[in-house]
């Protein structure tokens, strides 16, 4: 089999200035992509800025033999995105591939939750990743191609003690996963999500004895997979840690019905409401109505 290549293409990785972006960021390049490297190079709680991260990454991939320009522009604001996608289409003339990797920790009890925890949370996660996707969107729309990749988190599909705003951004990022899915088939745009688990400044703390074997080489793979052109699924959502690679989905159990449903019958027949034998993933809301509509008869 030949190797991927991503010759003539163009990616953004955001919050490519080190962990797993700068893995994403080598590897894209290493395959014959142009990339944009774009990190605020903030602290790990979203303050201050330094352009040495996006800068040093950026200089790493051309002394390879690669092509790459460093960014520092915000995800957290809409002026920003345009300006990461235009710091493309200057650079490069297009954009084919998005990498929505950029992130910040501000981790705290639900009890002692602040807006000063949760808004620059969501900001950078979820409506960062609006914001850069929304103009390379139109770009991918205009050439009928494109490649989007979301990095959500076991903590938003699972739960996560003290993170509940970096749980819900990321559990966000997996609804509009499945949203873009289904927008951008017609135009040959593939959105998918990885649910990454490796050694970086924001988990190596909590990792402990596994952080060696949770080497952020060992994810790049599964991304450049999930943007290759050749990559057949959209709207899904694959766990990438320590070399093993498997898919989150959203499953729906066969459960129980009766016309006159009563809170007694609920609660009478809710083991079999939970029983997963037999299970469905449905692909959207209409496969879920096809599954009411057998029940009913």
């Amino acid at each position: 089999m030949s190797e991927l290549s991503f010759e003539g293409q163009v990616a953004i990785v955001t919050g490519a200035g080190g962990g797993l972006g700068r893995h994403y960021a080598l590897a894209l390049a290493a395959r014959g992509a142009r990339v944009v490297v774009n990190d605020v190079g903030a602290s790990l709680s979203g303050e201050g800025s330094d352009a040495g991260p996006a800068q040093r990454v950026a200089a790493e991939i051309r002394d390879a033999g690669g092509e790459a320009v460093a960014d520092t522009h915000t995800v957290a604001t809409a002026e920003g995105g345009e300006r990461i996608v235009a710091a493309a289409l200057e650079a490069f003339g297009r954009v084919d591939i998005l990498v929505n990797n950029a992130g910040v920790l501000r981790d705290k009890a639900f009890h002692n939750m602040a807006p000063e925890l949760l808004d620059p949370v969501l900001d950078v996660h979820l409506k960062g990743a609006f914001n850069v996707t929304r103009p390379a969107w139109s770009r991918m729309r205009e050439q009928n191609y494109g490649r989007v990749l979301m990095a959500t988190s076991n903590s938003g599909l699972l739960g996560n003690f003290g993170q509940s705003n970096y749980g819900a951004a990321k559990m966000g990022l997996v609804g509009l996963t499945r949203v873009l899915a289904a927008e951008g088939a017609r135009h040959d745009i593939r959105v998918n999500a990885i649910a990454p688990l490796a050694r970086t400044r924001m988990t190596e703390a909590l990792l402990g004895p596994l952080a060696g074997k949770l080497a952020p080489e060992l994810v790049a793979p599964v991304a450049v997979w999930l943007v290759h052109r050749d990559v057949p699924v959209t709207g899904e959502v694959y766990s990438a840690a320590g070399g093993r690679v498997a898919r989150f989905f959203i499953g729906l159990t066969p459960g129980y019905h009766k016309a006159d449903l009563t809170p007694e019958d609920v609660r009478d027949h809710f083991d079999q409401v939970r029983d997963e034998t037999g299970y469905s993933v449905p692909a959207g809301p209409a496969d879920e109505i096809a599954r009411l509509l057998e029940a009913w008869g």
